[in-house]
């Protein structure tokens, strides 16, 4: 098909344009040949007649479809020229918001001029895995391309970064050495990266300034080669800079600035520190004030601060630092140094010494001011004879001024680079290395002078070493793919480097003009006119002009000024203000300044590459003597090139979009201004040459399949399915090319297939739309055949219905009025009916009501009249009643005072009062008998409780009687007294009585009155009240609701934000546990190899040295024991390695010391409150309890007796059988019982079982005794406990039945005690009151001796209190120690029959084998069988079998083939059951001994083994004995769901609590390593399972592609296929190991939550960065992946709450791929849907969304500016990719295990044997 075939109408094509430089255009009418115009209709509406006449003006450029543009790479493009590539530059930049673009080798970096969030540490780490080369276009991408190429091919690399100023040159190279630093980071301490990074800092404040295009431009180009080891980590650096524009220190432009360093000096002026620089302003210099001195978004103070840090990171201490700084100050004050003139000519000129500035620059330096000031002005010439001293003009003092401060900052300059040489020479060897070149582009101004030639020269050599490099890449992709190569035209700008370099070239007539002694510029022009004019097509000379000369450049052609290239070139400084610098005072300035002092450190580092170039390096002539600038920088440049040639180049082309520096603008003419000037278009130009379309023969038979035929199918051969389609379809041969593994196409021959493959489907759309539409118009006949049917039935049946329905209704009515009729004649007659009865019951009523009246009034009438009867009746009476009371009262107190006067005559007389008090002094001395009585019963032990009860009952009836007695007499005394003055006031009463209760009568009546009233006033209160109430109540109830709604949603809130504090919390620890662990395993490794290193070195004198076969390896390494210290060989260890490894036991044993410490103050300060406590109820109780003190001490007594006489009975059966024992060791022929034997061993170990047990009851002892006392003083309270106490305790059945047996018992103990202390306490009551009643009587004589009576009672009260208390602690112990003697005892004698036994035997024995007749004793004896223990569920071993223990238990144990019928969790079980035997000993150092062992085993044995069988073993095991510790700790909340066995198995004496924080670190550092397992299983599987490989086959399957794939690239040839079954197998062999090990659910299924989240993170940040998997295929086939692993997850029944939260950003990416994205509807379905992705990760996926066929459209900004406007509220972090190694903190609920201790049986496999059961 030939080319204008394709300009049919509506063919879309690009015209030129002078603002644009192309615009799209659509044509109006087909193209014939032969035509001399094409119509076309632009975008605007605009119609044009495009001039075409071929070959001079050919046809317009076609365009692309649209579903082709926004490629990732430009060469992946149908038709490639520059209108395209400017289109698709723009369309990503702006549209896309991509700055990076491929063009083949090349990185398109286009500035935004704006921070974009995609240099962060997740995007290295993104770029940095494996397959990197698919994601989108990136600086990381190049420079992990750099580092793979290094480490596979073993070779050198290089990436070459250009640009014009304010491209973002320095920036891309600055984020390529990070991402070396990262990526690469030295091994050691030495922080070669970090000195890396550094050197940023420095070299932009010391060579970037301001332009009016950059604010950060650097003005010098530099090479920085980093070096790596033979590992691929950084060992060291160098750096090489180029042509340093030295002019920018003495002038700039308008709008630009000197270096950042000077106004950075400037901004700490007021810093007292700096005073002695003698700075101000930047606006105070003239060096510094002739631009801006300001930059908007920048702090110079901040920046100064940076740039110190950074000389001090790179070892430049404060004193050099000190010396810059006053070398630049120097330089600032020397530009403000004024050179004045004595004449008006200016022909001499000279300096005041006393100017400031002169002043502050020589004290600065060091040098003689007078000096200084001299040859400022003044210039040495020396002939052969003489030396003059001669005057210089104003000007060229001037000049000479400038030209030194350039040499001053050139040589600092050079001096800085040295030191940043030095800081990063490489320690190690350096085994390859990466160089990063940031170059000047192509510049072109206005006025170009003597450095944009030596730029646009540069870039001359760097685009003939590309142009070379492109070609030799296009030559071996053809050769690899063995198609016939044919030579491609390409520009060569050889001739023009030869018009540059080359003998009697511009540089070497440059500097034969310098040699001559009046040399101008002028002249140097005039020789190259003659030279080069007419002569070299690359040369021109400008018509208006004799001083300027063009050089047609690759790029472009550019006049270059000739005037000051000579000045320039020489770069000239006068000798004589040198050599004052050479003799300053300071050592550095004078150093500085020496010849060849600077080269000689700048080259300290050599280059270590030595390289050869094949093209002869230039020699300079033999007539130069001094280099010039020119000379030097063409040296430097050919040594660059040859460094370059040397490496595999990679290459980075930044462009500026626009003068503006604005965001996110596109300027299309400086864009294709800058691509002419960067190479791109030649590498486009020089592809589109040859076959630029490539594909694979997989993906072209994926996407093109649609236009097979049948015949053209060979079965099992896609190569000549290709091959038979393509010649069908493409008739010219020689626009294709069959390659090895690849189809290579012209330009244009993909879109001429897509437009083909567009054609078919849109066939085959309209074949399916015709068979659609003739379905839809039949079923709907067939719909209205079937409703019109329908409608003719329903109407026939409603008429029918109808007259039915009226005929009804007829009879209906003759019915109504029937039943109408009835209803009101019935309706009459009852009216009538009840209006006679009305009549009748009034009637009758009027005289019922009559008569009651009357009976009614003659009731009243007879009730008054007995009323008025009694009550005179009554009032007779009283008158009665009254006067003879007070006869009998006048009678009786004259009686009364009679008889009160004989009493008092007979109370004074002593007889009577002897007579008194001769009972009471009786009593007294019964009462000190009584006690004494008591006191001889205590003493002789006996019980007569209830005879003393008895004797005391009738003792104090005799005492009530007496009492009695005397209160009897004493009332009838006081009687007599009072008699009449009580009738006198009785009369008084009864007359007041009789007033008041007439005055009392009246105001009855009255207040009754008022009381209605009141009561009615009340009534109406209250109702209005109540109402008022019920309208409260409700507004209460509604504002309480809303209280709590408030409160609810509060709560929630705050119980939120609690838990994500926690979890953070949680997160926090668990990281600093993982890098605990890191720190720990970096830590191990030093160690190791330390003692690898010894151990070598010792071996190697001393060979093989072996420890004993006792001594266990886990002892050594004991982590936590602080009570064992193993024995170290001195001739392994040196003495400071034991002190680091105490230091090392001594910081892991404070927190648990410590612990100790706080343990045993708590139990000081309980023991001071319990005894304080204990005091206080002795002494408050002493008297309420001596009687029942009394009883215990008689029953302790007897008990105490018999206790002695067992005691001493104990002691002599335990000296009969030491006896005995003796004997039998003694007898001959007997077996001998020795020290070591097995039978003493026996003895001595059941010896030691009953001593141990002796002390266990002995705390036990002591614990109730601690008890008792508190009891005593709780009694009361405990007493009062109620049920509904019981209920509070977690409404559990089984607290309450041991609360019931509990509180039974307690009532059973203290019935005795409650009843004797309540008849004790009455009896104290009534003796008191009886002692104050005689108090009373006898106030005189009888108190000093009831009170010495009632003191001494007290005394012996306590006294026997604390006797019975003393007797009972003494009866607890001896009947603890008789009990364990006792027991000790039997096994004793048990041991001793047994030993007699055997001894029989073999006497026995002896006897028969000599005739003697058998023994039947011994056979009866032998017959008796020993019943079966009951386990206790304990384990018990000897202390020797410790390392054996671990070594079968945890180092020999093999979790990949565990034995059968292991129960889970078997490890753990049998560590607790020897835990719990230590706790039953009370053997603490065997508790510490064994887990600190345990811990550290299970460390050691991860440390060995990296599996993950391993990992998941231990830590369910670690996890099950965690939950032993809690189960059987005691605590009330972990003994609920024991069951009945597993109650009496809780630890009795040691608190393990501080384990349990020991356990679950251990739990959470092997559960980080398993989760790590897990994600570096399934990282490789990810990416190709979930999103590469296709689950089901589509037509739209793959996007066309250029298939030039990159270094990181996948290759499907070389890596397995992995599919979403290989992650599902993956998930079911973790989940089924974790099974099998007994994992807790909880924990499967965090782990699991962990696992499912890196799979979600890896696919969402590959969706992220790969534009070619964001399509709508791509979402069906994620949503079908999804569902799979949903299902995977509803088969295995893991219902964890966070699984399925994980994938929720997956589901809404793929709802996002699979939506329309057009309307405001679907963007507020978006923003609705999307909460579990980022504000970020929405727009960049509508960004990357990508068409596959015609009829798809891409998102429009539109829509998605909407979406940010939605979403700009939501505040979510903007940070664009999943966080992959962020993990979620890990708990570990209790889990109780329901399997009993006592059934755990060991597997003989375990080799366990010597593990006891208890």
């Amino acid at each position: 098909m030939s080319s204008p075939d394709l300009y049919n109408k509506g063919v879309r094509v690009w015209i030129p344009d002078d603002d644009e430089v192309f615009v799209s255009a659509v044509v109006t009418r087909a193209y014939n040949d032969g035509d001399n115009c094409l119509h076309l209709e632009r975008e605007d509406g605009q119609v044009v007649e495009y001039a075409v006449s071929p070959p001079h003006k050919p046809l317009p450029f076609l365009r692309n479809p649209d579903f082709l543009v926004g490629e990732n790479d430009l060469t992946s493009l149908s038709y490639l020229h520059e209108p395209a590539v400017l289109y698709n530059l723009r369309l990503r930049f702006l549209d896309a918001g991509s700055i990076y673009t491929y063009c083949g080798i090349v990185l398109v970096a286009l500035n935004p001029y704006e921070e974009l969030p995609i240099y962060g540490d997740d995007m290295i780490l993104a770029y940095s895995q494996e397959g990197s080369g698919d994601m989108d276009p990136h600086v990381f991408a190049v420079a992990q391309e750099a580092f793979t190429q290094m480490a596979r091919d073993q070779r050198n690399q290089s990436i070459i970064v250009s640009g014009e100023s304010g491209a973002g040159k320095t920036v891309s190279a600055k984020y390529a050495m990070r991402y070396f630093a990262v990526v690469g980071g030295s091994t050691g301490n030495t922080n070669v990266e970090e000195k890396v990074l550094a050197s940023n800092p420095i070299m932009e404040a010391i060579g970037n300034a301001k332009t009016t295009r950059n604010d950060n431009s650097s003005r010098f180009g530099k090479y920085i080669e980093i070096g790596f080891s033979s590992s691929y980590h950084i060992v060291g650096a160098s750096m090489r800079t180029y042509l340093l524009e030295k002019s920018r220190v003495v002038f700039q432009a308008e709008q630009e600035r000197n270096y950042h360093v000077f106004y950075q000096l400037c901004a700490c002026a007021d810093n007292p520190q700096y005073d002695d620089l003698v700075l101000g302003r930047a606006e105070d210099f003239v060096y510094t004030n002739h631009g801006a001195t300001m930059i908007g978004s920048v702090d110079d103070g901040e920046e100064f601060e940076k740039t110190c840090k950074a000389f001090s990171l790179l070892g430049i201490d404060a004193a050099h630092q000190r010396n810059i700084f006053k070398i630049l100050s120097a330089v600032l004050h020397l530009g403000n140094v004024r050179i004045a003139s004595n004449d008006k000519d200016g022909d001499n000129s000279f300096v005041n010494r006393a100017d400031p500035h002169l002043k502050a620059f020589a004290h600065l330096l060091g040098l003689e001011r007078d000096q200084m000031a001299q040859w400022l002005c003044h210039r040495k010439i020396c002939t052969t004879s003489e030396t003059y001293v001669k005057p210089i003009l104003c000007t060229e003092a001037r000049n000479a001024r400038d030209a030194l401060a350039k040499h001053m900052y050139a040589c600092l300059f050079k001096w800085i680079i040295s030191q940043i040489n030095r800081a990063l020479r490489s320690a190690g060897k350096e085994h390859s290395s990466i160089g990063v070149l940031d170059i000047y582009g192509f510049e072109t101004f206005e006025m170009n002078s003597f450095e944009q030639f030596c730029i646009n020269y540069a870039n001359e050599k760097l685009q003939q070493q590309f142009n070379l490099h492109v070609f030799k890449l296009e030559q071996e992709e053809y050769m690899r793919e063995e198609i016939p190569w044919t030579l491609i035209d390409f520009y060569d700008n050889q001739p023009c480097i030869d018009l540059i370099e080359d003998n009697l070239g511009i540089l070497d007539l440059l500097d034969e003009e310098c040699r001559m002694p009046k040399g101008t510029d002028q002249s140097w022009a005039l020789k190259m006119y003659e030279h080069h004019q007419n002569r070299n097509e690359h040369f021109e000379k400008p018509r208006m002009s004799n001083l300027a000369f063009v050089i047609v450049h690759f790029a472009d052609k550019v006049e270059y000024q000739c005037e000051s290239f000579l000045e320039k070139n020489k770069d000239t400084v006068y000798q004589e203000p040198i050599n004052i610098l050479k003799a300053s005072e300071s050592e550095f300035v004078a150093e500085l300044f020496q010849e060849g002092k600077v080269e000689t450190l700048a080259s300290n580092r050599a280059p270590r590459i030595t390289i050869r170039s094949a093209r002869p390096p230039f020699r300079a002539s033999k007539r130069e003597h001094k280099k010039t600038v020119g000379l030097q920088f063409r040296n430097s440049l050919q040594h660059l090139m040859e460094t370059l040639n040397a490496t595999t180049p990679h290459y980075i082309r930044c462009i500026n979009p626009n003068d503006d520096k604005l965001s996110f603008k596109f300027d299309s003419v400086r864009a294709a201004q800058q691509l002419r000037a960067c190479g791109v278009l030649e590498t486009i130009r020089i592809s589109a040459a040859g076959f630029p379309s490539r594909w694979m023969y997989e993906e072209f038979y994926d996407r093109y399949r649609i236009l097979l035929k049948s015949v053209y199918v060979v079965p099992g051969n896609i190569k000549l399915t290709v091959q038979n389609v393509l010649e069908d379809l493409i008739k010219k041969p020689d626009r294709f090319q069959f390659g090895k593994t690849k189809i290579l196409f012209r330009a244009g021959e993909v879109a001429f297939l897509e437009r083909l493959r567009s054609e078919h489907l849109n066939a085959a759309c309209v074949t399916v739309q015709r068979h659609v539409r003739g379905w839809l118009q039949r079923r709907r006949y067939i719909h209205l055949r079937r409703v019109t049917i329908n409608l003719q039935c329903l109407i026939r049946g409603k008429q029918a219905r109808r007259q039915a329905q009226l005929l009804r209704e007829l009879h209906a009515a003759i019915k109504i009025q029937a039943a109408y009729r009835r209803h009101m004649a019935r309706r009459w007659l009852l009216t009538l009916r009840k209006a006679t009865i009305t009549i009748q019951s009034f009637t009758r009523g009027m005289f019922a009501r009559c008569y009651y009246r009357e009976v009614l009034r003659e009731q009243k009438s007879i009730m008054i009249q007995s009323w008025v009867r009694g009550w005179l009746t009554r009032r007779k009476y009283l008158r009665v009643h009254t006067a003879v009371v007070f006869l009998q009262c006048c009678v009786r107190r004259m009686l009364a005072r009679r008889e009160l006067r004989s009493l008092r005559i007979e109370a004074r007389s002593v007889e009577h009062y002897k007579q008194l008090n001769s009972g009471m002094e009786n009593k007294v001395v019964q009462l000190q008998l009584k006690v004494n009585e008591q006191v001889r019963e205590n003493n002789s032990l006996t019980v007569r409780m209830v005879t003393k009860e008895t004797t005391m009952n009738a003792e104090i009836q005799q005492l009530h009687a007496e009492l009695e007695g005397l209160q009897q007499v004493l009332c009838k005394a006081r009687a007599t007294e009072h008699l009449a003055e009580e009738a006198l006031s009785l009369r008084e009463e009864l007359e007041k009585t009789e007033s008041n209760w007439q005055a009392e009568h009246e105001r009855a009546q009255s207040y009754k009155e008022e009381t209605d009233k009141m009561v009615a006033g009340l009534l109406e209160q209250t109702t209005l009240q109540r109402k008022e109430n019920e309208e409260l109540t409700h507004l209460l109830e509604d504002k309480e609701k809303q209280h709590l709604e408030a409160m609810e949603t509060r709560l929630a809130e705050e119980t939120r934000k609690l838990q994500h504090d926690l979890q953070e919390e949680r997160s926090r620890h668990q990281g600093l546990l993982r890098e605990f662990s890191r720190l720990e395993q970096r830590h191990e490794n030093l160690r190791e190899e330390m003692d690898f290193v010894k151990t070598g070195s010792i071996g190697s004198r001393t060979g093989h040295t072996r420890s004993g076969s006792n001594v266990s390896s886990v002892e050594s390494e004991t982590a936590y024991s602080s009570h064992w210290t193993s024995e170290i060989d001195l001739s392994d260890w040196s003495r400071q390695e034991i002190q680091e490894v105490e230091l090392e036991k001594a910081a892991l044993e404070m927190p648990i010391v410590q612990r100790l410490r706080n343990y045993v103050r708590d139990l000081e300060m309980q023991l001071a409150t319990s005894k304080s406590a204990v005091e206080d109820v002795d002494s408050h109780s002493a008297g309420q309890l001596a009687g029942h003190h009394q009883e215990m001490n008689a029953y302790g007594a007897l008990k105490l007796q018999d206790l002695q006489k067992a005691n001493q009975q104990l002691k002599q059966d335990l000296e009969n059988l030491r006896v005995s024992l003796a004997d039998s060791s003694s007898a001959e022929n007997q077996l001998q019982v020795t020290p070591g034997s097995q039978p003493y061993q026996t003895v001595l170990a059941q010896l030691k079982v009953a001593m141990e047990e002796l002390d266990i009851r002995r705390d036990e002892v002591v614990k109730l005794k601690a008890e008792l006392i508190s009891n005593a003083s709780q009694q009361d309270a405990a007493m009062n406990i109620t049920l509904q106490n019981i209920d509070d305790l977690h409404g559990e059945e089984d607290l309450r039945n041991a609360y019931f047996k509990l509180y039974e018992a307690n009532s059973l103990m203290s019935t005795q005690l409650e009843r004797t202390v309540h008849q004790h306490e009455l009896q104290v009551d009534l003796l008191r009151r009886e002692a104050q009643a005689l108090r009373a009587e006898n106030h005189m004589q009888g108190q000093p001796q009831i009170g010495q009576a009632n003191g001494s009672l007290e005394q012996e009260i306590g006294r026997l209190t604390s006797v019975n208390l003393n007797l009972q602690e003494k009866i607890e112990f001896q009947e603890k120690l008789v009990r364990k003697v006792k027991k000790q005892v039997k096994i004793l004698n048990k041991k001793n029959k047994e030993l007699e036994g055997a001894a029989s035997l073999s006497s026995a024995g002896t006897t028969q084998a000599k005739g003697a007749p058998p023994n039947d004793n011994v056979v009866q004896q032998a017959a008796i069988q020993r019943k079966d223990k009951k386990f206790q569920g304990m384990l018990t071993y000897k202390a020797e079998f410790e390392g054996r223990l671990m070594n079968n238990l945890i180092f020999d144990l093999n979790t990949l083939e565990l034995p059968d019928g292991l129960v889970p969790g078997l490890p753990a079980y049998i560590l607790f059951m020897c835990v719990r035997y230590g706790d039953y000993t009370n053997d603490e150092s065997r508790i510490h001994s064994l887990l600190n062992a345990s811990i550290t085993g299970i460390k050691k044995v991860l440390k060995k083994n990296s599996s993950f069988e391993t990992r998941s073993f231990w830590l369910a095991n670690t996890c099950r004995l965690l939950h032993c510790f809690k189960q059987y700790s005691g605590d009330r909340e972990f003994l609920q769901p024991n069951g009945e066995s597993q109650q009496d198995y809780s630890l009795r004496n040691f608190d393990l609590s501080d384990y349990w924080n020991v356990l679950e670190t251990l739990a959470v550092q092997i559960y980080q390593q398993l989760t790590k397992i897990m994600e570096e299983t399934l990282q490789p599987l990810i990416v190709p399972g979930m999103l590469e490989t296709e689950s089901f086959s589509s037509v739209c399957s793959m996007k066309p592609s250029g298939a030039r794939k990159r270094t990181m690239s996948k290759s499907d040839l070389d890596s397995p296929a992995f599919t979403l079954s290989s992650i599902l197998r993956c998930l079911s062999t973790f989940c089924d190991t974790m099974d099998e090990h007994g994992m807790d659910p909880d924990v499967l299924g965090q782990t699991l939550r962990q696992a499912f989240y890196t799979l979600s993170a890896i696919t969402l940040n590959s969706l992220l960065l790969r534009r070619d998997l964001c399509s709508w295929n791509k979402g069906i086939q994620i949503r079908y992946n999804i569902s799979q692993l949903e299902e995977w997850l509803h088969k295995r029944r893991l219902k964890h709450g966070g699984l399925k939260a994980t994938l929720e950003p997956l589901i809404e990416v793929s709802q996002i791929l699979q939506l329309n994205k057009s309307t405001e509807k679907d963007a507020d379905s978006i923003s609705t849907f999307c909460s579990a992705l980022t504000t970020t990760q929405i727009v960049k996926i509508l960004h990357l969304y990508t068409p596959l066929n015609d009829g798809e459209e891409r998102v429009k900004v539109a829509f998605i500016r909407m979406i940010e406007a939605r979403l700009k509220d939501r505040g979510n972090s903007t940070q664009l990719l999943m966080d992959t190694k962020w993990t979620y903190p890990v708990e570990f609920p209790f889990n109780p295990s329901p399997v009993c201790l006592e059934t755990i049986q060991i597997p003989k496999s375990l080799n366990l044997t010597f593990l006891t059961r208890v």
